[in-house]
């Protein structure tokens, strides 16, 4: 009788296996089929006003979400290759949400593709012209003459470039993550962009902007099965409603990669890329050095422990190379999105920024 107990314990185990399984088959099945013809998810909820438009260049002023605001406002500056909505995905899942509710006043230059026009644009109108024209406009727009900045990525190194050329400025204290310093670091973008292999004059002079494609196919190239390792993940997990909307929303942002400047790319590639000047020491801006021991504010740079795209031996001089003495580098375990956007930045990096900054921020 007991044996007969077991055996039926375990054909029932097994039938209800079954059950949820051909359950989640269905679900799969009609989740692909109403996937296909769906509109794109909706990002960028936060509402917000936009302050300043100028060509690629747009600055955006997030609406208070706490009754007590801190005095210096919050500059977010984001790499010209992506949209920022990677940081306001959707309610709870936005790093710029959780800044309002804690009561900081969010600025942040974003970026558009950029036009026929703006072909030749490069490093010195980013850390010359964009930069220091937005922050005068959130110095006008909040009445406070000091600004705090957050950068993220090739933003971070913008930014590092801008503190370097305007010492004594108004930016109070910055925290940047996933930073680029030692490109080096970066082998396989070296790698891509070798002279003997790419001829980038050629290439830059050909296109004028460079296509947005270019710019998404190489960050793939560092991960080539991670398109499809991704369409794997998501078939297993298409019975799950909220991960089927949380890998659509970064799967939009991965898609709507921006095209940039021609100028810029060729200035990135050979100055940085394959003369490594930023981190040589031997970088110049119109003929001025840059040369980041002028940096003396109060830094904070945090690294992805799995970051592939900006590895964490990438950003490690940093805090060696500039000049103050209120520096701190935290490498938090996550990718080079996953430590700003989804479930692992709310509970890790998220915290650690809003502690580093509430005291900065008075």
């Amino acid at each position: 009788m007991a044996t007969q107990a077991r055996t039926s314990d375990a054909d029932l185990a097994l039938t209800e296996r079954l059950r949820l399984e051909v359950e989640r088959a269905v679900q799969r099945g009609l989740k692909g089929i109403e996937l296909m013809g769906a509109e794109p998810p909706t990002v960028g909820r936060t509402p917000k006003t936009v302050l300043h438009r100028r060509g690629t260049v747009e600055l955006v002023h997030y609406h208070a979400l706490a009754d007590e605001v801190y005095r210096i406002p919050l500059l977010i500056v984001m790499a010209p290759t992506n949209k920022g909505y990677v940081l306001d995905l959707a309610p709870g899942q936005s790093l710029v949400e959780f800044l309002l509710k804690r009561g900081y006043d969010v600025y942040m230059i974003d970026w558009n593709a950029p036009t026929a026009a703006e072909r030749d644009l490069g490093l010195a109108d980013y850390v010359l012209d964009f930069i220091p024209d937005c922050i005068r406009r959130v110095q006008q727009d909040s009445g406070e003459e000091d600004v705090n900045l957050v950068s993220y990525c090739a933003g971070g190194m913008l930014s590092l470039i801008y503190l370097a050329l305007h010492p004594g400025g108004p930016v109070r204290n910055i925290a940047c993550f996933t930073t680029p310093i030692d490109f080096s670091q970066m082998e396989l973008f070296r790698a891509m962009s070798d002279e003997k292999a790419f001829d980038l004059d050629a290439f830059v002079n050909r296109n004028g902007v460079i296509p947005a494609d270019f710019i998404r196919n190489g960050f793939d190239a560092l991960r080539p099965a991670s398109r499809v390792a991704g369409q794997i993940k998501l078939w297993d997990n298409m019975w799950n409603d909220q991960y089927v909307v949380g890998f659509r929303m970064m799967e939009r942002w991965g898609n709507e990669t921006l095209p940039v400047p021609g100028g810029y790319f060729r200035e990135m590639t050979k100055e940085l890329l394959r003369e490594n000047a930023l981190y040589k020491g031997t970088l110049t801006i119109r003929g001025r050095p840059v040369d980041l021991k002028q940096i003396t504010i109060p830094l904070l740079h945090i690294a992805a422990q799995y970051d592939h795209i900006v590895p964490a031996a990438c950003s490690q001089p940093l805090l060696g190379m500039i000049g103050s003495t209120d520096k701190e580098e935290v490498t938090l375990p996550g990718g080079h999105v996953s430590i700003a956007a989804g479930a692992n930045a709310v509970k890790r990096m998220w915290p650690r920024l809003d502690a580093w900054l509430e005291g900065r921020s008075v």
